[in-house]
């Protein structure tokens, strides 16, 4: 009877290994179920994830694109401005150009005037027909040439005189300034050049204002000229 009570040895082991395969399957089943739990709850996280990421991405374009389009509109209005700007100054130029070739012109028309009397004094000489029925003796002759080469130089003697005389002259007169025309002595007047010493020794601010004509032909000598007038 006592041998009948007491289980095999193998019933016990086969018993254990079907508890312990029991055990090892829920154990995997758990296991499974918990990848199972983890793959889905990192896929919630992943998809706002990846929409929050594709909506900056977005946002950025947008930002991006109204910037450009911001910086090319504030950069046709700065071409349009300069333009504008070169043109005042383009058509300042021109008037100075003109002035200058009218006084050029002018110049011409004495110099040729004064080469003309020269010709004229220097054909009339003591052996020709004409000063030998006037005069009777050479010094009568002589003497004509003299005077008249004298008469023609006298223009050029008297030159400098008029730029001495020309220095209590109007100092609010900005076209006395060689290469100032009416036009740029118009525009300096309004941007605050009022005076020929302004010109002639600027102070800082008056540098500031005169910098915005600096394209005007010959601006590197206003001030030289300026200092000779004064």
């Amino acid at each position: 009877m006592a041998k009948k009570a007491k289980p095999s040895v193998d019933k016990i082991v086969k018993k254990v290994n079907q508890e312990f395969e029991k055990t090892s399957s829920q154990i995997e089943g758990l296991v499974n179920d918990a990848l199972k739990q983890f793959d889905s709850l990192q896929q919630q996280v992943q998809d706002p994830v990846r929409k929050l990421l594709k909506e900056v991405d977005e946002l950025r374009d947008r930002e991006m694109k109204r910037f450009n389009e911001e910086f090319e509109r504030r950069l046709n209005e700065f071409h349009e401005l300069q333009n504008s700007i070169l043109e005042r100054l383009g058509v300042a130029s021109k008037d100075a150009a003109e002035d200058v070739k009218k006084q050029a012109e002018q110049a011409k028309k004495q110099a040729k005037s004064a080469t003309s009397k020269a010709t004229s004094a220097a054909m009339k000489t003591p052996g020709s027909k004409s000063t030998a029925k006037k005069s009777a003796t050479k010094k009568p002759a002589a003497k004509k040439p003299a005077a008249k080469k004298s008469a023609a130089t006298k223009p050029a003697a008297k030159k400098p005189a008029a730029n001495k005389a020309a220095k209590p002259v109007n100092k609010s007169d900005l076209t006395l300034v060689k290469g100032i025309g009416p036009a740029t002595a118009k525009k300096m007047k309004d941007a605050g050049i009022t005076s020929i010493d302004q010109i002639a020794n600027p102070s800082a601010a008056d540098q500031e204002k005169l910098k915005a004509f600096s394209s005007v032909k010959g601006f590197a000598q206003f001030s030289t000229e300026a200092k000779k007038i004064i």
